[in-house]
């Protein structure tokens, strides 16, 4: 960790110039004291690193010396933000290594750099969706992103029907294996399933973009929107304990677990937006699951029960 350190400090130097121990020890979350040996310690390393006493002072690489750690150019340290952002959402140490990579890029690169690790955000609670593959067009969105150049499509809606469209790209979202762009329109913010874009392209029209868009928040308000049209009916069920992560598949965000029963069997609430939805996805456990209530989910399975019984029941 003390080598760590020791990078992190010389590419705080490198990019500020000089900084005093006090403003090194809140940027690196240590004492102040700490601050002080490690820069001690860069000195007596034979890094030119010298404190300036006085008003204005600090410590400063003396002569403005620099040293580019990452070797990348511009495209790779894009590219490499682009993979690795993501992940640094939910990895403390990759974030922090993230953090100390920018700091060593050359000026002119860190803006994409930066703009790079925010473009998507992981959300990895499921819709009950599966098995899907990274479509094509992620790649081509996120560059357009940190571009900030609008992009033209051909967009799928539920029909099926394609039609044109010129958007404004604000950041993307990769959902359990589900990608969504959110983007800006002319009928303001949208969002958009990236398996459903097909023949898509950046122009060279630049992108807006409003100063305070967070992606992290805008989609925790596109979830709250999903999330109440997908649980307008719940049911409580009785189910083995064993099988609670393969019900969470089915069910995602919707499926609470509540207590235990006497029989050892756990009561969960599952939710979508109607009964049928509900019988549908389990009428494939049959016996395996029992459905307390409400009285409308186990009328459906009842009625799936007998079709199935009707269609391939001894003759």
């Amino acid at each position: 960790m003390r080598a760590d350190r020791l990078v992190a400090t010389l590419l705080v130097l490198q990019a500020r110039g000089r900084v005093t121990a006090a403003e090194l020890a809140a940027e690196l979350e240590v004492s102040v004291a700490t601050a002080r040996r490690d820069l001690e310690a860069l000195s007596g390393a034979g890094v030119p690193v010298y404190p300036q006493p006085g008003r204005g002072g600090g410590w400063s690489l003396v002569g403005g010396a620099r040293t580019d750690l990452s070797g990348l150019t511009s495209a790779e340290a894009r590219a490499l933000f682009l993979l690795a952002g993501p992940a640094a959402a939910v990895a403390p140490p990759l974030r922090s290594a993230l953090r100390k990579l920018v700091r060593a890029l050359p000026g002119p690169f860190r803006a994409d750099a930066e703009a790079a690790a925010e473009v998507v955000v992981v959300d990895a609670a499921g819709w009950g969706e599966r098995g899907r593959d990274r479509p094509a067009a992620v790649g081509l969105l996120q560059d357009a992103v940190v571009r900030r150049r609008r992009v033209a499509f051909d967009y799928a809606g539920r029909g099926g029907r394609a039609s044109r469209r010129v958007v404004d790209p604000l950041g993307l979202v990769a959902k359990d294996e589900i990608w969504y762009l959110i983007a800006g329109t002319a009928q303001g913010r949208r969002t958009f399933r990236v398996d459903r874009i097909a023949g898509a392209e950046v122009t060279a029209e630049p992108a807006a973009r409003p100063a305070d868009f967070d992606l992290t928040r805008e989609w925790e308000r596109v979830v709250g929107e999903v999330e109440q049209r997908r649980s307008l009916l719940s049911a409580t069920v009785l189910i083995a304990e064993r099988l609670l992560p393969v019900l969470r598949d089915h069910f995602g965000r919707h499926c609470e677990r509540l207590d235990t029963g006497p029989d050892g069997r756990i009561r969960v609430r599952v939710a979508a937006p109607m009964a049928l939805s509900i019988a549908e996805q389990l009428a494939g456990w049959g016996a395996a699951v029992e459905v307390l209530e409400p009285e409308s989910v186990r009328a459906e399975l009842a009625r799936l029960g007998a079709e199935l019984v009707a269609r391939y029941g001894p003759a």
